[in-house]
Order: structure tokens, then sequence, then C-alpha cells
């Protein structure tokens, strides 16, 4: 029997569980068992704990449907326990480095106790000092182990689930368990306050708990706060059976009415008619539970608990507005340029929003491109009622597709269909200046997989953070997003990481890269006609990165030497990243410059291989199944100041060389194409590739153009039933 079980649940933090169990295997104290409890066999999550489970046998995973909430998650894994001790550990949160041996030597000091109280840190999830709020708490405790009526204000009320240990036995003696619903940790809590008979405190950090950006979800306005009444009740009532004296019961139920008063004044949680139903429901509790002989605090709270105990709900009400300012969401304020422009834009926004009006923009107004084109595409096919405008750079208007409707950025139209229409689908993020509107639905399709680090992960590489301006700022537009898509389960976890917002995620795929699953021989052979590609040729597509650290394009490679070199046949298609787009073509000998084409998807149905650095077109390309060699010259100077999500080198789409002369000879020997190359390209594509099955645009229409429910929406088909395009001259050498 280990001395601890450590139940992680891991809904909604897939992004940072690798974190918290890493924390739990890194303990010096080995003497437990680790129970990650996810959402089913095939969730992100679960994936992940499998891996750990392979690598330690202390690793036993666990599901629990999303259904049954953060409390069937707990209890799930309690019952699949058998350690002595429990200790629940959100999945974002860490457990403090020597907090197993601390607490072993605590337990080992004080023998068996019901319950083990403990200190935590709370660290801002940006910026600030940590916080260690229950240390005061603890330090008026006794010594050594106590019996509850010694330190009666020492409740699971005020202390935290997690970073607590529960004496397993204790549990399932009195069959404790979380409550359905939310305030699970309140009413779990208050239970165990209620039935333990010793404790024991100690006096060091067991768990860092991160802030979330969003803040309490509890708090959030809704139709769960009446739950907490719920579990105010529950135990109160069970404090009643039990018999408990008023001297316990009486700082239970004033922590439990301090939790019930902070809400009922806050009117951001309860509006309207729910807040004054709240009040009357918790005064009648109030005047049900109240000890003999209890004495409300002093000073404005008291006052509370009076007019609470009474029900004199409209002096509750003027009372809060007295000393309460003004807390309704706050618009931002519009920032287009031009006072005429500013207050054109303000007289739309207090329009009627269309219901049947989208507007598309991708990368900045470039033009009519990535999955924000494929999504039009689609919308027009499957929800012809919905009119569609894609917004463009004027210099970009000119090649806009024949019969898409489109809107110059910074015209008077472009604020006008911003400010009214009801889906607003973008691949980077729509300006400042505009409003998310209530009742307005944003999109955000993302432009590749990341490798280098992005959002707010930045914020420790000086290059890049200095480049990427006010973190602030990047969120304001963050919050924004309704949807996020994401084309495999490391974007979803990463995203979570870089991005944190209250968006949801649609594992979908990327719609731009549908075509990779649809187009045929004859298609392949138009683009590269299009292209200008030589029949009969091989077409090596080229396509570097940008470097923070460089000031402008440079290509990293002779590409005429690698021509000469890999082989006669052999021609570059050179794709610059779009920061260096010119508009121009630079073609020269067997260089054929297409850094201008509009699609990259195209581009690379042109391309017999690939050939890139550290580009996210690789994650892309590998749809196609065709060979990617990585050129990874500066890959150590990269990583170090760009930052990175994964090894590379370690998990590689193919062969990786660090030469021009490497480069040249995996073309000339064929070995970029051989067993070899084909093993390493199919694990990366099982690890990426996993949600581009030629359906996402369809899946992103249905869901949030059409509204249809989650599971009605068609599943991804798995990788080995898909057929990519074929490659118009596969790679052959001797």
């Amino acid at each position: 029997m280990p001395r601890f079980s450590i139940i992680v649940p891991s809904h909604g933090v897939a992004g940072r569980l690798s974190l918290a169990l890493d924390s739990v295997l890194a303990q010096s104290f080995g003497d437990f068992e680790l129970i990650p409890v996810s959402d089913a066999p095939d969730a992100p999550a679960a994936a992940l704990a499998a891996g750990y489970a392979r690598r330690d046998s202390r690793v036993a995973p666990v599901h629990s449907p999303p259904s049954a909430g953060l409390s069937g998650a707990r209890n799930t894994g309690t019952r699949a326990a058998s350690g002595t001790y429990l200790l629940f550990l959100d999945g974002d949160d860490l457990l403090a480095p020597g907090a197993l041996a601390a607490l072993d030597a605590r337990l080992s000091e004080t023998g068996d106790v019901d319950v083990l109280y403990a200190e935590h840190e709370r660290i801002p999830w940006w910026d600030g000092e940590p916080a260690n709020p229950v240390a005061p708490l603890l330090a008026r405790a006794p010594k050594g182990a106590f019996l509850p009526a010694e330190a009666p204000h020492l409740t699971g009320v005020q202390l935290p689930v997690w970073g607590t240990a529960y004496r397993r036995a204790f549990v399932t003696e009195h069959r404790l368990a979380f409550p359905d619903g939310h305030f699970t940790d309140v009413g779990f809590g208050g239970l165990v306050t209620v039935h333990a008979e010793r404790v024991a405190v100690l006096r060091s950090v067991v768990v860092r708990h991160l802030l979330r950006r969003q803040g309490n979800r509890l708090n959030l306005p809704g139709d769960h706060h009446p739950e907490l009444l719920d579990r105010a009740d529950e135990v109160l009532t069970r404090a009643a059976e039990r018999g408990l004296s008023g001297d316990r019961s009486g700082p239970l139920f004033e922590q439990l009415f301090a939790a019930v008063l902070k809400t009922a004044a806050h009117p951001a949680r309860l509006t309207g008619g729910r807040r004054r139903a709240f009040f009357r429901r918790a005064g009648r509790l109030y005047r049900r539970h109240r000890p003999a002989g209890f004495r409300g605090p002093g000073g404005s709270l008291g006052v509370q608990h009076r007019l609470l105990a009474t029900g004199a709900y409209t002096a509750f009400r003027v009372l809060g507005g007295a000393n309460r300012k003004a807390s309704g969401a706050v618009h931002r304020v519009p920032r287009p340029q031009g006072l005429r422009t500013r207050l054109f834009y303000r007289r739309q926004l207090r329009r009627r929003i269309d219901p049947n009006l989208a507007v598309y923009c991708a990368y900045w107004g470039r033009g009519y491109a990535c999955s924000p084109a494929a999504i039009h595409a689609k919308a027009a096919e499957l929800a012809p009622h919905i009119r569609s405008v894609f917004l463009v750079e004027p210099d970009q208007a000119h090649a806009m597709p024949a019969g898409v409707d489109h809107a110059v950025i910074g015209s008077r139209r472009y604020w006008q269909v911003l400010a009214r229409a009801k889906y607003l689908v973008n691949n980077a993020n729509f300006a400042e200046g505009v409003v998310k509107r209530e009742g307005s639905v944003h999109v955000q399709t993302q432009h590749g997989t990341p490798l280098k680090k992005m959002g707010v992960d930045q914020s420790t590489y000086p290059v890049v953070a200095a480049a990427t301006g006010s973190f602030t700022r990047l969120l304001g537009r963050v919050d924004r997003w309704d949807y996020n898509l994401s084309s495999n389960t490391h974007s979803t976890q990463m995203w979570e990481r870089a991005f944190p917002g209250s968006y949801e995620q649609l594992e979908y795929g990327y719609p731009r890269n549908d075509v990779f699953c649809t187009a045929t021989a004859a298609d392949v052979a138009r683009v590269r006609r299009e292209l200008g590609v030589p029949e009969g040729s091989t077409a090596v597509l080229y396509a570097p990165t940008h470097r923070d650290y460089h000031t402008g394009f440079e290509p990293g490679l002779d590409l005429e030497a690698f021509c000469e070199a890999a082989g006669e046949d052999v021609v570059v298609l050179l794709r610059a990243h779009y920061f260096y787009d010119r508009g121009g073509a630079r073609n020269s000998g067997r260089i054929i410059d297409v850094t201008g084409h509009r699609s990259s998807e195209e581009v690379c149905l042109a391309a017999d291989a690939l050939v890139t650095d550290y580009s996210s077109i690789m994650f892309d390309y590998a749809n196609l199944d065709r060979p990617i060699v990585v050129y990874a010259d500066d890959w150590d100077v990269y990583r170090e100041t760009r930052g990175v999500y994964f090894d590379l080198m370690a998990a590689p789409p193919g062969r990786v060389v660090r030469t021009p002369q490497e480069l040249a000879r995996v073309f000339r020997d064929g070995s970029c194409a051989d067993s070899g190359a084909a093993a390493l390209r199919a694990a990366f594509r099982s690890r990426f590739c996993q949600f581009d099955d030629g359906l996402a645009a369809e899946r992103v229409v249905r869901r949030v153009l059409l509204g249809e429910p989650p599971e009605s929406i068609a599943p991804v088909r798995p990788l080995a039933g898909r057929v990519p395009a074929p490659a118009a001259s596969p790679l052959v050498r001797s």
C-alpha cells in the first residue's frame, strides 16, 4: 500500500498537465501512486498520461467523462486509489519540491490524523509575487495533532482541497465524496470538517497553485450560483445531525455565509430577479441553520448578516450600491483613424448585428488565402444565406478572385461590416480598435502548428518579446475569440498555454489543409503549369522561416549550387516567409520564386519534396506524405533566441542535414526518400496530422455558421483511411 495516492484531474488543462505530472514524479519521496484522470481513452490528456504510465509503473491513469465534471473526476480517482492518504492536485498546478517528504515527515510526527492541512502558494499567471494566504490561519493552530474543537477556525471552507492530505480510510468510513456540480470543494471541505476527529497542520508549502488569467470560473455570471446555497445547506444539515457544538458549528456557519454574502453582494454574478431570489433563499437558510447563541461579526459584514437574517433585500442592495463602483463590462474604445471614421464606427456599433453577415481576413489583409478562404468557399456551398465579405489591404484588392465580395481595410465599409457582422473569421487578429460585440462570434483559425514559442510564452525571449509588443494588448485580442482551431493535440495544448482565454478549442483540423486530401493529379499538374515548373522535373520547395535575429530575408543556401549538386532534373520553388513578400518574382535559372503566390497550399501540391528549417509549413506538408528534409544549420541559435516547444532534432519529419553538401547528397543518393526517412515521416504524421482529413472547413461551417450541435459533426477520419494528393514526380535515385 503506497503512502500517498495523488489524484490529478486533467479536463481543460491538457496543455499544462505534463508539468503537473513531472512535479510529482520528480519528488524525492517515492512511495506514492499517481492517478491522472482524463476525459476518455482517446482524449489528449489520456494519451499523455498513457505515455507516463509506460515509463513509470507508479502512474495509473483512469477515465471520467467530462459530463461528470471535476467532482466526478476526483471521485473516480478516489475509488481507484489504494494509498494511505489521498492528495488532490489540479492538472495545472505543481507539487512543490520536497512536498511529499515534508508531508510524510509531519505525519510520522503526528501519527494518523484524518486531515493534514498544509500551506500553498498562489502564483500570478503573468507577473507578481506569489502569495501564501493560509499561512496566518495555520499559524494559529496547535503544534501537534489536535481535536477540531481546539482550532474551530480551521475548516475546509477556507482551505483548498488540493494540497490537503486526507486519510483514505476516514474518507471511506464516512462515505465522503465530492458533490456534483459547482462549489464541490466547499461541499467536500465542509463535510470533512464536520466528521474529522484528529487534525494537524504542516507549515510549509505543498502546492504551487497557478491563478488562471480568466479568474475563478465560479465567480463568473451564470445559473450555477444557487448551488453554493445547496452546498451550505448540505454541510450545515450534516453538522446538525452530528450534534456539533456551537463552538464548532459557529465558525463553520460564519465562513459558509461569508461566501454566500460575497456572491449576494456581487452584481456581476447575479443579475435581476436571480439576485433577489438568491438573497431570499439565503435568508431562509440563514435563519434555519443559525447556531444557538451565534453572534455575527462586526462592521459592514455584520450589517450584511443582520439584513440577511431579516430578509431586508432592498436595504442590502442599497448598502452594496453605496460602497461599490460600477462593475459592468468595460467596452474597448474603438480607435479607427480620423474623427469622422470614429464617429461612423460608433454609430454602426449601435445598429443591430446582422445575423447573416460573415467577415473574413487572412494575414492582416494580404489577400484571399489560408483557412479563412477555405471556410469562405465552403460557406458559399453549405450556407449560401450568409453574406461574406473578405477584408484586404488596398494593394491586394486587384488580386481578389472574381465573385468574392471584399472591403478595403480602413475604408468606411470596412468599419461598417466589422461593426455589424455576426461572424468574424481570421487567421491572425483583427485590428486593435475592433470591438467584440455581445452576440458576435469570433473564430481564430491560426496559421500553423507551433514549433516556435508563441503568445505569452515568448515573454522570456528578449529578441522576440521586443518585436511582439504589449502582451496585455495581445491578450485583449485573445479575449475576443470564441473558437480556436487546432490540427493536432500538440497544438491544442500549446495554444492553451500561449493564448490563455475562455474560447472553445475546436479540434477540427485546419481548413486550408483540406485540399491535401481532395486534390487530384490533374490539380497538381495544373498548379505546376501555372508556376512554370518544367515538365518531368523534380520540384523541391525551399521554405525557410523568419529569423527574429535577422533584419531581412537571407536564403541561407546557394540554391543554384544546390540544384547543380542535387541532380540535373531538380528545380527549386523558393517561398520566403510572408514577411518578405515583395509582390514580385525573383526567378533565376532553375529557381522559381513563389513567395508572392497567394496559396501556400498550391505551392505544396506542386512540390515533390520540401526543404525547410523550422517553418511550420512542414506540419502542413506532412499531410501529403512526401519527402521532407530539415536543413538545420543554426538550430542551437534558433532554439535559444526564439524558443521551441519540442526538440525537432529528436523527432524530425525526415532527414536532418546541417551543411549544403549534406543537403545535396540526400537528394542525389535518394536517402531523403528511403525507408528510414519514411519511418520518421510516418511518426511525425501520426503526431501532427491528426485532424487534417479533408473535412475541416465543413466542420467549422456546420458548427459555427449553421449552429449544428457538436455531436452531429463528422468525426475525424483515421490517418490510414486518407489518400493524399499524388505527387507529380516521385523521388527515385540510384
